[in-house]
């Protein structure tokens, strides 16, 4: 019923690959870095999921994929048992293994920030990677105190007081459950009830990731979206499970090195468009549905962002729609703001989430780009975001911006 997808998201800084059966298991890695040197953090950075790497080594005993694959259709005919074959069968069954349980060797580092992952079972050896807060680890082996473990990239030594292994109550509390809209679904009606004669609660996205509340209808998925919690058919959705996975130091070396050469990028383009902008006060905007006028850009930070993104409340929401005055969804609004800095995003609230670098919601600044589940704003300050809500509320404002979970925020300049 479900599809087998490589799914590349835009920015070229988040990459996911999902492969998908009924049930996946995926691994996202943190998405903004600490540099000083410790054991375990005492930062209060917040890190959250960039880009997903299937983990082989959790998947190849997820009771998620086991369940998939029992088989539902019975015989409708009853077989005649002899007492004597009774007797065989009850003692088969008793003579088979207990089913393994798949979280026995699963590591959830609970930690301020990040642990170090080291060469060796020392606090002397080479530091490999960071296993960063609430990240998952597979355990190899117990030694002295160690766990040698693999996540991600890199395999190796973490203390094992920093980890907490084994706990599935703590292992399904991290991860994400995500139901990724099918890329050739243009749009897909989300509805109240898990059947298609029920009424349309909204409508999202190919490629938009929704955060999974339910899975219990057979053949619908529940998700949350902007409007609320509704059912989305499981024909035209890939579920994963994101958590998040170490990061070598190699990676979080060429992490920082790319965001840094995209900030600079972004710095400019906005540049460039604040002085062609500069030479008039105003400028147009024409679609099908007409010409409207409004204040041009003036500026090229974040400020000037949520400044001119804000001008725009009131107007409507149109899904699929990308124009300011006539009508946008909630990434067309962001995708078309951003277009008048210089700066290209994807329509795709999903794909946002891998553009420019992360903040945590306490470090948040005017014009951040703020992702839900199925959803994307701009913060405009004091606990507000602007965005494209729904099509009975248009382009408004929402405070505060924790109404619903956060996912991600963003910063491009």
């Amino acid at each position: 019923m479900y599809k087998k997808a490589l799914r590349l998201t835009a920015c070229g800084l988040a990459s996911a690959l999902l492969i998908t059966g009924s049930n996946t298991t995926t691994y996202a890695a943190p998405v903004a870095g600490v540099t000083s040197a410790m054991e375990v953090g005492a930062s209060n950075d917040t890190l959250v999921a960039g880009f997903s790497l299937t983990f082989s080594n959790y998947m190849a005993s997820s009771e998620l994929v086991a369940k998939a694959n029992v088989a539902t259709a019975q015989n409708n005919d009853t077989p005649v048992v002899t007492e004597g074959d009774a007797a065989q069968q009850d003692t088969a069954e008793e003579a088979q293994p207990a089913e393994e349980d798949p979280f026995a060797n699963v590591a959830i580092a609970q930690v301020d920030n990040y642990v170090n992952i080291r060469s060796e079972a020392s606090e002397d050896s080479e530091v490999l990677g960071k296993l960063y807060n609430n990240s998952a680890a597979t355990v190899q082996q117990t030694v002295d105190g160690w766990y040698q473990i693999t996540s991600g990239t890199v395999t190796g030594y973490v203390k094992s007081e920093y980890v907490v292994v084994g706990n599935e109550e703590l292992a399904r509390s991290v991860g994400r459950r995500v139901a990724t809209v099918n890329e050739d679904s243009v749009t897909l009606f989300v509805r109240t009830e898990p059947s298609t004669d029920s009424k349309k609660l909204g409508m999202v996205a190919g490629l938009d990731d929704l955060t999974v509340t339910d899975e219990s209808v057979d053949g619908w998925v529940k998700v949350s979206i902007e409007e609320g919690e509704g059912y989305v058919s499981a024909d035209y959705v890939t579920l994963s499970t994101e958590f998040v996975q170490a990061e070598s130091k190699e990676e979080e070396a060429a992490r920082l090195a790319k965001e840094e050469a995209e900030r600079k990028a972004a710095e400019e383009a906005a540049k460039k468009a604040a002085e062609k902008s500069s030479k008039s006060s105003s400028s147009s905007s024409s679609t099908s549905g007409g010409t409207s006028t409004y204040n041009a850009p003036s500026g090229s930070d974040g400020a000037a962002v949520a400044n001119f993104a804000s001008q725009f409340v009131g107007n409507p929401y149109v899904a699929g729609g990308t124009s300011l005055t006539n009508g946008a969804d909630c990434s067309g609004f962001v995708m078309s703001v951003y277009a008048q800095f210089g700066v290209s995003l994807p329509h795709s609230s999903g794909a946002m989430r891998g553009c420019g670098y992360e903040v945590g919601t306490d470090q948040m600044q005017p014009g951040d780009i703020v992702c839900y589940s199925g959803h994307v704003a701009i913060y405009v300050g004091n606990n507000t975001i602007v965005h494209a809500s729904t099509p009975s509320s248009g382009i408004k404002f929402t405070s505060p911006i924790d109404y619903k979970p956060v996912l991600s925020v963003r910063r491009i300049f």
